[in-house]
């Protein structure tokens, strides 16, 4: 069975961009991630986050990921970027306050390069709230990639 790492030592976000609150599970192939919406942030819009915020959600799961793997490896985890999402949808215009949503990773493709592609859904409960495919890149050195003016 893998640790199950803090999200705060296995994503770069902090505060209220740390959108996710724990790691439910993680291997190889994916992760699980949860969060409950809170009552206020940054995203708050009449008592719920609207529902283009989950791809920030699943971002975070796919970088929860990578930095768990990190931390594994005995490494740290590494700055990544999110490249964009194919077929995002959403059964609900937002996610309401209180609810508690499951963020869920599953690794389709990843490249020795630094590329990754995976298949994301966000479920409350049983029921399926948000899916799509999302495109990642951690390259090897990310100060080095953002300074080359590429990002």
């Amino acid at each position: 069975m893998n640790t199950v790492y803090a999200i705060e030592d296995v994503v770069p976000h902090r505060q209220d961009m740390c959108l996710l609150e724990r790691i439910m599970h993680w291997d190889e192939d994916g992760i699980e991630a949860e969060l409950v919406v809170p009552a206020s942030g940054l995203f708050v819009e009449d008592g719920q986050v609207p529902a283009w915020i989950g791809i920030e959600y699943m971002a975070q799961a796919i970088a929860a990921w990578a930095g768990c793997r990190a931390r594994a490896g005995g490494n740290r985890p590494q700055l990544g970027f999110l490249l964009g999402s194919r077929r995002y949808g959403s059964q609900r215009s937002g996610f309401p306050v209180g609810s508690r949503l499951r963020v869920q990773a599953r690794c389709e493709l990843l490249g020795d390069n630094g590329l990754g592609m995976f298949a994301c859904r966000i479920l409350a409960g049983d029921e399926e709230w948000a899916t799509a495919n999302v495109s990642v890149y951690e390259p090897a050195d990310a100060m080095a990639y953002l300074e080359s003016g590429q990002a």
